[in-house]
C-alpha cells in the first residue's frame, strides 16, 4: 500500500545542519502530589520537566497513558467543543507548554506551577527511555523533518533507542491504513510514541488509539519542526515573556493569524472572568 507506515532506520537519516543540544532540566523539586487547576474548565496539571518525564515513562512500563501539552489554543479548542474538553481532561497528564498557561495557574493557587515546554520535554522524556532501556518512536511530521530529528536525537543521546518513525499522508487515513498503523507501532516494540500532528488533531488521535496501543503516548505539537532545526524557535526572553505567539505569527501569519489573533484574546477575557468569579467566590 502506498502510504504503509514502515519504521526507518535511524541511521539513513541526514543529520540537521542546526542541531542544539538539549536544554538540560537543573532542578528536581519532587512535587509531593501532582495538585491541577481547571482554565475555561480544561484541566492543567503544575509539574516540571523531570516529575512530567518520570510519570510519562512510568506510564510507558506500566503499559500506557496520554500526556497532553497544554496552549492557550488548547484550552481554546476545549472551552468552543465539550466533547474535545472531555478528551483532554481525561488525559493521564496535561503539561502547562504555554507561559500564559503557567501565569494562569498561578493566579489559581499554584505557585509551584512551571513552564513544561514541548520541544525541551522530547529529549528530557528521551533521556529518562534510554536511561530506563525503553524505545521511543515517532509519529508525524514532514519525512525530513523526521529523518533530521531522529539522527539529532541519536547524536544527543546515543544510548535512546528508536524503534519507529512515520511521516503520515495529509489529510485522512482509511481504516485499512490506520489498522496497519496501529499493527506496525505495536511490532516495533515503542514504549514511549511521540505524536506531533498539531492541536486537536494529535489529541484526537491519542484518545482514538489509546485502547489500541500500549504505549505511553505524548502530543508535542511543533516540537519536531524545532528540535530538527525546520523551523526556528522564538528568543528566550519572548519564550519567558510570554511572548513566543508573537514570534510564531510573524514568521507563520497566514497559518497562524486566527490562532492567536482571535483565540488568545478571547482567552483574556474569559479566563479575567473565570479569575473575577472565583475571588469573588472565596
Amino acid at each position: 500500500m502506498e502510504h504503509a507506515p514502515q519504521p526507518r532506520l535511524v541511521d539513513e537519516a541526514p543529520r540537521p545542519a542546526d542541531a542544539r543540544p538539549i536544554r538540560v532540566e537543573k532542578r528536581d523539586p519532587a512535587l509531593p502530589a501532582r495538585a491541577s487547576r481547571r482554565i475555561l474548565g480544561m484541566r492543567v496539571d503544575a509539574t516540571c520537566y523531570a516529575d512530567a518525564a518520570r510519570a510519562i515513562v512510568d506510564m510507558a512500563e506500566a503499559g500506557g497513558g496520554t500526556t497532553c501539552v497544554a496552549t492557550v489554543h488548547m484550552v481554546m479548542e476545549a472551552f468552543d467543543d465539550p466533547d474535545f474538553r472531555r478528551l483532554v481532561n481525561s488525559a493521564d497528564l496535561v503539561t502547562s507548554d504555554g507561559v500564559p498557561l503557567v501565569w494562569a495557574l498561578r493566579w489559581l493557587g499554584l505557585p509551584q506551577a512551571e513552564r513544561v515546554y514541548g520541544p525541551d520535554l522530547t529529549p528530557v522524556v528521551c533521556r529518562e527511555a534510554a536511561r530506563r532501556g525503553l524505545a521511543v518512536g515517532f509519529y508525524g511530521g514532514h519525512p525530513d523533518v523526521l529523518d533530521a530529528l531522529t539522527r539529532a536525537l541519536n547524536d544527543w543521546i546515543p544510548a535512546l533507542r528508536i524503534a519507529f518513525a512515520h511521516s503520515p499522508p495529509f489529510g485522512d487515513v482509511s481504516p485499512e491504513e490506520d489498522a496497519q498503523l496501529s499493527t506496525a507501532i505495536a511490532e516495533s516494540g515503542v514504549r514511549v510514541l511521540f505524536v506531533g500532528l498539531g492541536c486537536p488533531k494529535q489529541e484526537r488521535w491519542m484518545a482514538a488509539h489509546r485502547d489500541r496501543l500500549s504505549c505511553a503516548m505524548l502530543g508535542v505539537g511543533a516540537a519536531f519542526d524545532f528540535l530538527s532545526g525546520a523551523k526556528h524557535q522564538a528568543p528566550g526572553w519572548m519564550q519567558h515573556a510570554g511572548l513566543e505567539w508573537l514570534f510564531r505569527l510573524l514568521c507563520e501569519p497566514r497559518r497562524l493569524w486566527r490562532r492567536y489573533a482571535v483565540h488568545n484574546p478571547r482567552f483574556v477575557w474569559h479566563f479575567a472572568r473565570q479569575l473575577l468569579r472565583e475571588r469573588a467566590a472565596r
